[in-house]
């Protein structure tokens, strides 16, 4: 049951209890209700990183902790993309793409269990999934605050974060297909 119930393994669960929570919350756009979302969306992704550290601090690194997690930070993330498109904050194209990605290296991680082998976080994609918090929040913030254009702002780290989401799922895919082979091959 301490496999299950512990600290870090219950801030995980609570990002992807935050998911809905944060989708509804993102269907009463306005200025205030983009400074509430946003605020939220700091202190739950401020979660994905105390999670870590509590499981390293304790010594309670668990495999259900090491599936929640990501699948926490996917849950969090591509809620708040989907939910920015109505809002015409964010172009699905790109959304969707990054979504594809997220599919596709989910995949690669099934197939390469299947092989015996562990696919762990890369720096890269580390690095993507950061660019991706930062992008978000001037893009749920959106409206202009005190002389800053954030929806402009968080268009161009959208670029950023788009452009190393791609790069970073090529280099999964390259790095298993340079280092394995699928069976049947």
């Amino acid at each position: 049951m301490s496999q299950i119930i512990n600290l870090p393994n219950s801030l995980s669960f609570a990002r992807i209890g935050a998911a809905p929570v944060f989708a509804f919350l993102l269907l009463y756009p306005g200025e205030t209700m983009s400074i509430v979302t946003t605020i939220i969306f700091i202190l739950v992704c401020i979660t994905d990183w105390l999670d870590g550290y509590f499981a390293r601090k304790m010594g309670i690194i668990t495999s259900l902790g090491k599936f929640l997690d990501p699948l926490a930070d996917k849950l969090l993330i591509t809620t708040a993309f989907i939910m920015l498109i109505p809002l015409g904050r964010v172009p699905a194209w790109i959304v969707a793409l990054m979504i594809s990605r997220e599919m596709a290296v989910t995949g690669l991680r099934a197939i390469a269990s299947n092989m015996g082998v562990v696919i762990s976080a890369s720096k890269l994609g580390k690095l993507k999934t950061i660019s991706q918090i930062v992008c978000l929040v001037p893009l749920l913030l959106h409206y202009p605050f005190m002389g800053f254009d954030f929806h402009l702002i968080g268009t161009v780290l959208l670029l950023v974060s788009f452009m190393l989401t791609i790069w970073s799922g090529v280099d999964y895919f390259w790095s298993f297909f340079r280092n394995y082979s699928l069976p049947g091959n």
